[in-house]
């Protein structure tokens, strides 16, 4: 019986235990999401904010100092209960990950988003450039005069190898 009780206990903690570790945290999200466009960015770029979370026709206001653009309103829509607003983020932004943070007037509903500025607005694909350093070196060297060298050693060895081949082939022994 004893046994039973700590079997069932034990799962039950274990249960208890898994999902609290295993729910969301949301932060101050209590109702709605934070929907930030584009969210990475470079200094001196418009970003749009927009947000169901304030419900139909509902006002907030925006707080984008962590960036440092300062505060914004939201605006409602027309469009799903949406309320949207714009800042700019300051040129003298530095790279990172900053957390936008809207609340709304009505209600005091709280909602965050994140931005991520980068300094480089270039998407390409960057390919390596130069030599690999193996050890081995490369079919040319910076040195014109080791490559001659290298060659010059080369034919002296393909003469002499051809050379031996012959005098082998007539017979003459080496």
């Amino acid at each position: 019986m004893r046994r039973t009780v700590r079997l069932l206990t034990g799962t039950a903690l274990a249960v208890a235990t898994a999902g609290a570790v295993a729910a969301p945290a949301y932060g101050g999200d209590t109702g709605g999401r934070l929907e930030v466009f584009p969210s990475t960015v470079v200094p001196g770029s418009d970003v749009t904010v927009d947000t169901t979370a304030c419900g139909d026709g509902g006002t907030a206001t925006g707080d984008a100092s962590a960036v440092g653009a300062g505060h914004f309103t939201l605006a409602p829509t027309t469009h799903e209960d949406e309320a949207i607003g714009r800042f700019r983020v300051p040129p003298s932004a530095q790279q990172g990950t900053y957390e936008i943070d809207v609340t709304c007037t009505e209600g005091g509903r709280w909602v965050t988003g994140d931005l991520v500025v980068t300094l480089s607005s270039e998407r390409a694909q960057v390919y390596p450039r130069g030599s690999v350093k193996t050890g081995v070196g490369g079919a040319l060297g910076h040195d014109p005069g080791q490559t001659a060298a290298g060659v010059a050693a080369l034919a002296v060895a393909a003469a002499g190898g051809t050379w031996l081949l012959h005098r082998r082939a007539r017979g003459d022994g080496i």
